[in-house]
């Protein structure tokens, strides 16, 4: 026996197979050397080769394979910290994360060392390696590269933002789906040799496909080099190399990772790093997503360092369109690729025309609710949720309906304008993709499809959710693609989605988009993101896909959508003689065909024209009355007695908590006449005419228009004044009661519609009736009354929804509403949620993180509270409701107890609002502090419906709370009896969140904590519970608080406290810390 040593040297090789199968891969493993020689072999020396050739010869010649051993290294090597060493798979890793792929050969023995790759791009992964380095650059990697020849506008976008980087920090690209945003940005980077570039993003599963696109435009610079968590280096690394001068980086992050750090409200200590990088210039991807809510403002604040540049890309920018200047913005439209496309030949006769591939789109509405007129609701529109609604067993209520309608489109016609009418349209529509309004409804979809007998020969693939039961859940895309098949002429499939697929991906052979979920105000940005899927450019076959189709059946919300997207792609703000062109030129690149029988009627451009009106009352209502469009352009026509207004309004506003800083009246620079607002329109457009048209400003038109530029900007100041008061106003059009509901709601009669105690509850402290009768006239009379008719209309057409559907419509409408300062908090419904559900259970309607809302609400169980809280005969108190939405959780649970021990089968919305009366008459009682908020807190249980609500105003009330506790609890003890026939009722909860604070009236405005009566006056109701939510100042006690402080630290029956250190977990505009508490 000999014994042999235990420590053995290792080597590296490389070697190919000369196959097809292998052609372009390299094997890169790893082998055991027998020659002790540390200093003697050198790379590809003969002891080394034969030690590789011993290793792969085990497993190459039992198969009797032939290969070539190209590479030979031994994995020890000398650093400055002495001898280190290294393994194969340190070399694979920083292959993987340079953008190099694996090929698998072997999938039951996984031999997946196998790369798609050149022996010198291998050898400088080794030296990475060797040198600490996690990814190669872009330089590094072999590929046949050549530079990218970009478009003309993406070249004009490229330049337009340079020039704007000299002078500002912010761009906005107003660009379509394959525009070739991500190429552009990056050659953006690379022109402007940024040194710390950020990207961020909504999407994390795009980051391949920013680091493919950084490999195209660095390919020719060693210097720079990618990073993220998934490829190329980690951020450490490259901020390393960076301050040592060796690199240049572009990184990779997603808002979803950075929103979870600390350091801007999250949960979790990480991301410092990238927080504290002082970056040059950030990049934000799809800037519509995710980036205008508090996280992400908080965000992109703490990224943002005093001379980042910021550039957001967009195919769809419609909500941040307002922030940005006309010279900070780009666009390139659907109007423009196509215009390019077809002046293309023209203007470049003999080259080949880059836009030739790029599908015309074709928009056919037919109008359901003419067919189907029982699903209209009062919103005019067809109600696809109603329409589509399932039974707890999976079919549809309205089976009957939904088959006719799949009849309807496939009736045998030649002359049927439907697009499964007859053989010729159905090999035309061969693949298609159908929006649906949900998982369930998909789900019933697929099935009712699959016995159809037109449909049953299509595949359907259903990617809502987890897709149907019976199939295998796999990655959408890739479900679709098997589908289809490597021969779409060969087979027929038919996608169902209620939201995947929509944004970011690509599938050839879809042909069609069918519209068959959301309501008439669908988002236009999300609307137009899944409509052009089906532009995908594709070759078939050898055919060439030259048109593609939307088949929508809400032809109201087609029209409204497109009037918004064909508007708002020019920026030209309210409505112009320039329209009448722009509509004409969308239309004649994107027809838009309604169908009617057999008839096909084009829409024209009044009508279109007609459309925008609705879109500007749209948007005023989505922002929540926090929109340039509400006003009037008597604000460009300011005098002095009206600029000495707007002075001391402005010293009132300023006065309110928590609001953005108004900008400043120059009293100085009074407003423009008639004749002067026409003057600076036509400097304007002037000034920006191109090409031969071009005329220059002289010095004195130069003067002229800085001058009425600086009157126009007092517009912009006023805005920012009044919306102080505007964001009040959406609230009090929900709440009001009028005795005709007939009557409209004006800016003339609003404030006369207001009790007194409302109006100084709801309006900034010391803007009175006369003074807000003052300032009306800046409001445009016809947009602030369409948009109060639009928020009514909203919250009447909910009436006739079911439980579910209805709460999702009321919680959306006050989603939209503003809080207007720290003394007048609306209590959002996803804090509603967490508060209850953390402390008293019940049906939830948000998922587990409080990010994003459930189609199906899920049920928390606390135990014998939940039981107890929940019973069907039990008794539940909110104290100071200013929007109903407590008591609205809390019936609804109460509700599904009640649904659960009914005697008769539910199956109807009668049935459904028979028992949700009786919940809100027997389960839920309510005290309120002015009419106003009773008003608001009924139309949020039961709408505009008659029904019995248990409601209460109370005059004075924090006054009777504090100084006559006892009074207090007499009074609502006698509403609850008049109401009842009970005496001394004894309530299951007290629930709520009371007012923080109020003004002490000294000099200095500061104000005295008052939550601490309401806890206390809930404690001497004697409740089985109470659950409210208030500020953690008591824990340091004075102000008042020291005897409150004691009474809660004392406090034996307190089960759980729920404490945030960051009031914005819950509040944008509250500063101290929160919490919540059930005892």
């Amino acid at each position: 026996m000999k014994f042999t040593s235990s420590l053995k040297l290792k080597l590296i090789y490389v070697f190919r197979i000369n196959d097809a199968a292998h052609k372009g891969c390299l094997k890169v493993g790893e082998a055991t050397c027998d020659n002790d020689n540390v200093f003697g072999l050198a790379p590809n020396s003969k002891a080394l080769n034969e030690s590789a050739k011993k290793r792969i010869n085990q497993y190459t010649q039992t198969a009797g394979i032939a290969y070539d051993l190209l590479y030979t290294e031994l994995t020890i090597y000398n650093s400055k910290y002495g001898l280190c060493s290294f393994n194969d798979k340190e070399v694979h890793s920083v292959l993987e994360r340079s953008g190099i792929k694996k090929k698998i050969f072997d999938t039951e023995n996984k031999a997946n060392e196998w790369f798609i790759t050149d022996l010198e791009t291998v050898k400088r992964a080794i030296i990475a390696v060797k040198e600490g380095r996690e990814s190669l650059s872009s330089a590094e990697v072999s590929h046949d590269k050549s530079p990218i020849v970009f478009r003309p506008e993406q070249r004009e976008a490229i330049e337009k933002t340079k020039k704007q980087f000299k002078k500002g920090n912010q761009m906005l690209w107003n660009a379509k789906m394959r525009f070739g945003k991500t190429l552009s940005a990056l050659q953006e980077v690379k022109d402007m040799d940024f040194s710390r570039t950020l990207i961020l993003t909504h999407r994390p599963v795009v980051d391949s496909g920013w680091f493919e696109d950084f490999g195209k435009i660095f390919y020719d610079r060693r210097d720079f080099a990618y990073g993220s968590k998934n490829n190329g280096d980690s951020h450490t690394s490259l901020e390393t190399r960076a301050k040592q001068g060796q690199c240049k980086y572009v990184y990779f992050a997603s808002m979803q990772d950075l929103r979870g750090s600390e350091l801007v409200g999250g949960n979790f200590d990480k991301n410092n790093e990238v927080f504290a990088t002082a970056w040059d210039c950030i990049i934000v991807d799809e800037a519509h997503e995710g980036t205008q809510t508090d996280l992400g403002k908080a965000v992109m604040q703490e990224l943002t360092k005093d001379k980042t540049k910021i550039l957001r890309l967009s195919g769809t920018p419609f909500n941040l369109l307002d922030d940005f200047k006309e010279d900070e913005i780009y666009t390139w439209d659907y109007v423009m690729e196509q215009r390019a496309k077809a002046s293309w030949d023209e203007l470049h006769f003999g080259d080949p025309n880059p836009y030739a591939s790029l599908p015309t789109m074709n928009i056919y509405t037919y109008d359901l609710g003419r067919l189907l007129n029982e699903f209209v609701d009062e919103d005019v529109a067809f109600n696809f949720r109603e329409f589509f609604r399932v039974n707890d067993n999976g079919t549809f209520v309205h089976d009957k309906d939904v088959s006719a309608f799949l009849n309807l489109i496939t009736k045998e016609d030649r002359e049927s304008c439907y697009p499964f009418a007859n053989e010729e349209y159905r090999n035309i529509f061969r693949h298609t993709l159908w929006m649906l309004p949900g998982v369930k409804e998909a789900r019933a979809m697929s099935a009712m499809l699959q016995t159809h007998s037109v449909f049953q020969h299509f595949k359907v693939v259903n990617v809502a959710g987890n897709g149907d039961e019976d199939e295998e859940s796999k990655d959408a895309l890739v479900a679709v693609e098997e589908a289809i098949g490597k021969d779409p002429d060969a087979t027929r499939t038919i996608t169902l989605s209620c939201g995947r697929l929509t944004t970011g991906v690509s599938v050839k052979a879809w042909t069609a988009v069918f519209m068959l979920s959301g309501s008439y105000n669908t988002a236009a940005s999300s609307y137009m993101q899944t409509i052009f899927r089906v532009q995908t450019p594709a070759a078939i076959n050898g055919k060439v896909k030259e048109q593609c189709y939307v088949f929508d059946f809400a032809p109201d919300r087609t029209l409204k959508v497109i009037a918004e997207t064909a508007k708002i792609s020019s920026k030209t703000g309210k409505t112009s003689g320039n329209d009448r062109k722009i509509m004409g030129e969308f239309l004649n690149f994107c027809p838009i065909i309604s169908i009617e029988g057999s008839k096909m009627n084009q829409f024209d451009v009044p009508r279109m024209l007609e459309q925008l009106k609705k879109v500007y009352v749209e948007r005023v209502v989505r922002n929540g009355f926090e929109d340039r469009s509400l006003y009037n352009d008597e604000l460009m026509k300011l005098n002095d007695l009206e600029l000495q207004e707007f002075d001391d309004l402005k010293k009132i506003i300023g006065q309110t908590k928590a609001m953005p800083k108004t900008n400043q009246v120059d009293i100085n620079n009074q407003g423009l006449t008639d004749e002067q607002y026409e003057e600076l329109e036509s400097l304007e457009k002037k000034s920006k005419k191109k090409g031969k048209d071009k005329q220059p400003l002289t010095e004195e038109e130069k003067q002229r228009l800085e001058e009425l530029k600086k009157k126009k900007n007092n517009r912009e100041a006023a805005i920012s004044i009044l919306r102080g008061i505007s964001i009040r106003m959406p609230l009090l059009i929900y709440g009001a009661e009028l005795k005709d509901e007939s009557q409209e709601i004006t800016i003339d009669n609003f404030a006369s519609l207001i009790d007194p105690q409302s109006w100084e509850e709801f309006m900034p402290k010391g803007v009175t009736k006369q003074k807000f009768n003052n300032i009306k006239k800046y409001y445009d009379p016809e947009i602030f009354c369409a948009a109060g008719k639009r928020i009514r209309a909203m919250a009447r057409a909910a009436d006739k929804l079911s439980v579910e559907e209805r709460i999702e419509r009321i919680t959306d409408i006050f989603s939209t509403f503003r809080n207007p300062d720290k003394e007048t908090v609306l209590t959002p419904w996803r804090v509603v949620n967490m508060h209850l559900g953390d402390c008293l259970g019940g049906y939830n309607f948000f998922e587990q993180g409080y990010e994003t809302t459930l189609s199906e609400p899920r049920f928390i169980d606390k135990g014998e509270v939940t039981a107890n809280v929940f019973a069907e005969d039990s008794r539940i108190l909110e104290i100071n409701s200013k929007s109903g939405l407590y008591p609205l959780y809390m019936a609804y649970s109460i509700y599904r107890t009640r649904v659960k021990n009914s005697l008769f089968s539910v199956s109807s919305i009668e049935d459904e609002q028979q028992i949700w009366d009786k919940v809100v008459a027997e389960n839920i009682f309510v005290i309120c502090k002015t009419p106003m908020a009773k008003s608001i807190t009924k139309r949020t249980l039961i709408g505009f419906r008659k029904a019995k609500v248990n409601t209460r105003y109370f005059e004075d009330l924090i006054n009777q709370i504090k100084n006559k506790p006892e009074h207090f609890i007499k009074q609502v003890d006698k509403f609850v009896s008049e109401r009842t026939g009970i005496k001394n009722m004894k309530f299951n909860a007290i629930v709520g969140n009371p007012p923080y604070q109020v003004m002490d009236g000294d000099a200095q405005a500061s104000s005295v904590p008052v939550y601490q009566y309401f806890v206390s006056i809930a404690k001497k109701v004697q409740p089985n519970f109470i659950s409210m939510i208030m500020p953690a100042r008591w824990y340091a006690g004075g102000r008042g608080l020291d005897d409150f402080r004691a009474d809660m630290l004392s406090d034996k029956t307190i089960r759980s406290l729920h404490d945030y250190p960051k009031a914005s977990d819950l509040f944008s505009n509250v500063g101290s810390k929160v919490d919540y508490a059930i005892s």
